[in-house]
């Protein structure tokens, strides 16, 4: 083998899957088709689910040092932004950075740990058999992973379905200076950047070949306002759509998908870039696991249940958001924000548009609210030192965390700390997976959720009872 792993995209998906890799001791090859980094900036957003997946890396830090801070998030376009300030997360805002500076960061990261990157080169052709792909340019792996995103070769040369349901309907982006405030104004959106706004317009044209202009972009958004604005200096103009796609399967033998490769949707909620890091997340310690020789297919195979899920539901706010912004549904939009004040009713939007909500099935028994869930990351004393859960997993290994309810021989694969909280919490002990969710957990009672966890040792880490 000339490497474990070759990756083809170093988008947020690529790059926060090699970094995973990497942590874990893979050999990994990134391939990226571009020689640089395109001059525009597709997304400006991370949401609290990613920047809690960087804290439990130690990274974050890197990310929010260069963002801005918004205590909301916003769903469909309603009049009234969801508050998310009080809602008690490990970050509770979302974070306003460029997709640009957030790839340069990955990149930098990648690197520091040893990443092999080659800009320039894509993937056009591999084979695959029982022991590993080699991909075109003749690089040996032992997997192949597709993150070049939603037009991906490597999906498409596996032969692995793209079903759902095409465009509709289309919308112009321009980045531009103009004297529009940001908001929705009628049918025109107005986002603001740093140092110009990204103007958002329904496209009548019927004619999609036909490349945006500024003066076309103008006299669009002039018509919708039945008025003339004046918009400047472009930075980006392009046209989007109201495609919902997703992979049938994630995985094919030696191939996987992670990122727009595996899923496209509306962009509503600017869901891109933090959908594909939490693909990669989740897929980077078990495709370690399956490249150091204890992880079981199963392990694997996971990947595809718990993400193909987490995406169906981000197709389905997607598609719901992209329709409450049509300006037919000014009535459902108006009713959709009374509810939205409602008790929890705010809480369940804000934490399905920024995937807090995100809960993977432990077991057939799911009891405790937080099985499945990303532990939080409660503040805790060891030892007699101040610490916190995400600190425990800046490695990238699994850890088995006892409040004094447990008597465990030392593990394999899984570090076991025994800590004081500093808060009351509804548990005596976690078992914690490397992408920090919760797979076993003994409440103060003594019950254990989902079951015994010799069996979750063995199902997560393949470690087997003596």
């Amino acid at each position: 083998m000339d490497t474990d792993v070759v990756i083809a995209g170093a988008g947020p998906a690529g790059l926060t899957l090699a970094c995973e890799l990497a942590i874990a001791g893979v050999r990994t090859i990134l391939l990226e088709r571009e020689e640089r980094r395109p001059a525009f900036c597709r997304g400006y957003n991370l949401n609290a689910r990613s920047l809690d997946a960087f804290d439990r890396r130690g990274i974050a830090d890197r990310f929010i040092a260069e963002g801005v801070k918004v205590p909301a998030a916003h769903f469909g376009g309603l009049p009234g932004p969801l508050d998310i300030g009080g809602l008690g997360w490990d970050h509770p805002y979302t974070l306003g950075i460029a997709q640009t500076r957030v790839e340069e960061i990955l990149e930098d990261r990648a690197v520091e740990l040893g990443v092999d990157l080659r800009r320039g080169q894509a993937v056009t052709a591999f084979d695959q058999d029982s022991n590993g792909v080699t991909v075109s340019n003749e690089i040996r792996a032992q997997y192949l992973v597709g993150c070049d995103g939603s037009r991906s070769a490597v999906r498409k040369l596996a032969g692995i379905d793209f079903p759902g349901t095409p465009n509709t309907r289309y919308a112009m982006i321009g980045d531009v200076e103009t004297d529009l405030t940001p908001g929705r104004h009628g049918g025109v959106f107005v986002i603001p950047r740093p140092g110009y706004v990204r103007v958002v317009v329904a496209d009548p044209m019927v004619d999609r070949a036909e490349p945006i202009t500024l003066a076309l972009l103008n006299s669009t958004v002039d018509e919708a306002l039945g008025r003339h604005v004046e918009l400047a200096n472009p930075r980006w103009l392009t046209r989007f759509g109201n495609a919902a796609r997703q992979a049938a399967d994630y995985r094919s033998g030696r191939v996987l998908l992670a990122g727009d490769a595996a899923h496209i949707h509306p962009p509503a909620g600017a869901q891109g870039v933090n959908v594909a890091i939490a693909d990669a997340m989740n897929l980077g310690w078990k495709l370690a696991a399956a490249v150091h020789g204890w992880a079981s297919g199963a392990l694997l195979d996971s990947y595809h249940r718990e993400r193909h899920a987490a995406g169906a539901r981000v197709l389905l706010h997607t598609q719901a958001q992209g329709l409450l912004g049509g300006d037919d549904l000014g009535p459902l939009r108006d009713l959709f924000a009374e509810l939205s004040r409602l008790d929890g009713v705010g809480r369940f939007l804000a934490e399905l548009t920024t995937g807090v909500e995100t809960r993977y099935e432990m077991g057939e028994i799911v009891g405790h609210p937080w099985l499945g869930r990303m532990a939080p990351d409660i503040p805790l004393v060891i030892d007699g030192r101040a610490a916190g859960v995400a600190e425990l997993l800046h490695g990238g290994r699994g850890v088995l965390l006892d409040f004094g309810v447990l008597d465990h021989p030392p593990l394999e694969r899984v570090d076991m700390v025994r800590a004081e909280p500093l808060r009351e919490v509804p548990v005596g002990a976690m078992l914690i997976r490397p992408d920090g969710h919760i797979a076993w957990l003994a409440t103060t009672d003594g019950r254990a959720e989902p079951g015994p966890l010799a069996a979750a040792l063995e199902r997560w880490f393949g470690l087997v009872p003596v």
